[in-house]
């Protein structure tokens, strides 16, 4: 969620002056679009994978994505299509989520189930059966250079990353009972503070589980209907 306006945090101003502006098209961009005036395109306006042939080519000054290309079918020949949409000059940004940090070794992915693909910077292997090296797909488009291609972990608590233990799925349902007269009885009158324990539960709950709290919940309750 709010994907851009996340990356957006750490972007400074000379990175927004040269990049966001002119004619922009944001793909994949939800409600969040990356700066005001952007075109937005999602799934609405048509099939991403194929937005070369429903979009003007060579038209824009920047096409922009965050956290879209991982949904694709075929991400290779996605980027290819966005790349056609980008005028002689112009600049494709793409934010992807790295696979050892997002990922952490586990495929189909944990965190989100719509995933098809992964991608890794600067690694000949990978853990990951649908693995793409990000620079070797940037480096293929034609007339393209890069840039700048970085890994961004700021904030990132690498002592949250999975273990590798398999979850229970009764321990999430005995959690969720727990987690609710905990928040009713407790924090309820007070919202900083049920935010902050929240945080702090789902934390403890992952460093054990090698589980995001919510998408187990979600599974479990949708898998037993309750």
């Amino acid at each position: 969620m709010d994907e851009a306006s996340k990356t957006n945090s750490i972007r400074d101003l000379a990175f927004r002056e040269r990049y966001l502006k002119g004619r922009i098209i944001d793909i994949g961009c939800g409600r969040d679009l990356v700066c005001s005036g952007a075109e937005p395109f999602d799934l609405p306006d048509g099939d991403a994978q194929e937005i070369a042939s429903i979009r003007d080519n060579n038209a824009y000054d920047t096409v922009h994505s965050s956290h879209c290309l991982e949904h694709m079918r075929d991400p290779v020949h996605a980027l290819s299509q966005w790349w056609a949409l980008v005028k002689p000059g112009g600049h494709l940004i793409v934010v992807v989520p790295d696979e050892d940090l997002y990922e952490q070794g586990f495929w189909p992915s944990r965190f989100n189930h719509d995933h098809k693909a992964t991608f890794r910077l600067n690694s000949p292997t990978s853990w990951s059966p649908v693995s793409h090296d990000i620079k070797a797909i940037v480096q293929s488009l034609p007339g393209a250079y890069i840039v700048e291609l970085e890994r961004q972990d700021l904030k990132y608590d690498y002592s949250l990353q999975a273990k590798g233990m398999t979850p229970n799925p009764l321990v999430p349902l005995i959690f969720l009972k727990s987690f609710k007269k905990i928040m009713r009885a407790v924090v309820k009158p007070f919202p900083l503070a049920r935010q902050r324990l929240t945080w702090r539960i789902e934390n403890a709950y992952f460093e054990r589980m090698a589980f995001p709290l919510i998408k187990h919940l979600a599974t479990h309750l949708l898998k037993y209907k309750l």
